[in-house]
């Protein structure tokens, strides 16, 4: 029976351990926290849950060496050092994780070895990839251009559960969300490049009317030039990367982001109300808050901004939780308190691609092809999404369906088929439509 060793037992890790398991691999997974593991693996025969850190260099050498493949869900800053652990060992290795620079690196090592080290194979990055170059492909291979693309992603709740000012909800940590926010970002459109300073992310969403749910807002997704390559399309004259959104966030996180209330600098906050730290950022009066607002940013009491900020308790007079600690500190505390989804409720994954085409004989047409994905009792949509393409991923290597070498993303043929495959099995895929 194969090994596997799964690094990590946070919040997607279920879907790929079971996946794995009943496909009657051997399953380690590895916790800072052994209970987590147990909890994961409960009912299994063929895993195993057992307590290790990072710092346990040693065992991770044991680890990797008596096992098949290893996937690291740890955080990104882990996965180098854990590769040049799996080169060493000459085992294969994959990641959900964007490549670092340092990861880029170790392609020649890896090629070396022998090994194959698989990266950005979750959801977005990687059902985004396999997703988009499918369609890429099929247009270049019957000498067609692609003239605009937009590839859109977003992790929400259900439309039934958007029911505070925000109308969003955390189904992990909302610390990484809160960080996304103070991203630049820059894209193509119709053939200018677009810098986008981190003030300036929030202010011009685009709206999109998703079927079966609602009219979206998305704004740009850090940089999207960068895909130009990547992808293969230099003939694109708009290329655009974005994060779906309902209604509220984009003026909300727009107005936290203006009152600095997203900032990492350090403060010290004994003995402070939350209104007091906002308006000591901002110059402003702690007593007349909210007016002052208003006055400042020319808004009123209907703005949805302000009315998603008062919610979320940063003009309250009440005290703060923390002596010493970041705007951002307490923002992203605030909604891990209150902006947590309930066990009862629904999350789900959007996922939008739209190509502006030129066929071979002259022809313009769009290519929309939309994924929506629900969560279920089982497991969130976001934990399936991201982990179920993994765990494929896992399978497809261990049965030598896939064999390329050194570092790599799912963006060529040989990787994306065979897990697009096998992942339309399991319900998750796209529909495309097409308009001329």
């Amino acid at each position: 029976m194969k090994k596997i060793l799964i690094l990590g037992a946070g919040m997607v890790v279920k879907p790929m351990a079971h996946y794995l398991l009943d496909n009657n691999y051997a399953v380690t997974l590895a916790s800072r926290t052994k209970e987590k593991a147990e909890k994961v693996l409960k009912g299994y025969t063929n895993g195993e849950a057992i307590s290790w850190t990072m710092d346990e260099i040693d065992i991770l050498d044991q680890l990797i060496k008596e096992h098949d493949i290893i996937v690291s869900l740890l955080p990104y800053t882990y996965h180098v050092a854990i590769a040049e652990k799996c080169i060493a060992h000459k085992k294969n290795m994959l990641t959900t994780s964007y490549v670092s620079q340092e990861m880029a690196e170790l392609n020649t090592s890896a090629k070396n070895a022998g090994i194959l080290i698989l990266n950005e194979l979750g959801v977005d990055p990687g059902y985004d990839h396999m997703t988009a170059m499918e369609i890429i492909d099929r247009v270049h291979a019957e000498e067609g251009k692609i003239d605009e693309f937009y590839s859109l992603c977003g992790a929400l709740c259900a439309p039934e559960a958007s029911n505070n000012p925000f109308r969003y909800k955390f189904s992990w940590s909302p610390k990484g969300v809160v960080m996304a926010s103070n991203n630049g970002a820059q894209f193509l459109k119709n053939g200018k490049v677009v810098n986008l300073d981190t003030t300036d992310l929030f202010k011009d969403p685009l709206m999109i009317d998703f079927p079966e749910v609602e009219s979206m807002y998305v704004y740009p997704n850090r940089d999207s030039l960068a895909y130009i390559d990547l992808y293969g399309i230099p003939e694109v004259t708009t290329m655009y990367r974005g994060t779906f959104r309902y209604e509220n966030w984009c003026e909300a996180l727009d107005l936290l982001k203006a009152l600095k209330l997203t900032d990492y600098g350090q403060l010290n906050l004994k003995g402070k109300t939350f209104a007091q730290v906002t308006a000591e950022l901002n110059n402003l009066n702690a007593h007349t808050l909210k007016e002052d607002i208003k006055e400042r940013f020319n808004i009123d009491d209907e703005h949805q901004g302000l009315k998603a900020i008062e919610w979320l308790g940063v003009l309250d007079a009440g005290p703060v939780h923390l002596e010493q600690g970041s705007a951002f500190d307490l923002t992203s505390d605030l909604m891990v308190h209150k902006m947590m989804m309930e066990d009862s409720e629904r999350d789900m994954v959007l996922m939008q691609h739209t190509f502006r085409v030129t066929r071979a004989n002259g022809q313009k047409e769009n290519i929309v092809s939309r994924m929506l994905n629900y969560g279920n009792q089982d497991y969130t949509a976001i934990a399936r999404t991201v982990a179920l393409p993994a765990a494929i991923g896992v399978k497809m290597i261990l049965e030598g369906k896939i064999n390329e070498k050194g570092v790599q993303i799912p963006i060529k043929k040989t990787i994306y088929t065979p897990i697009l495959a096998e992942l339309k099995k399991l319900g998750i895929s796209m529909m495309e439509t097409i308009e001329n």
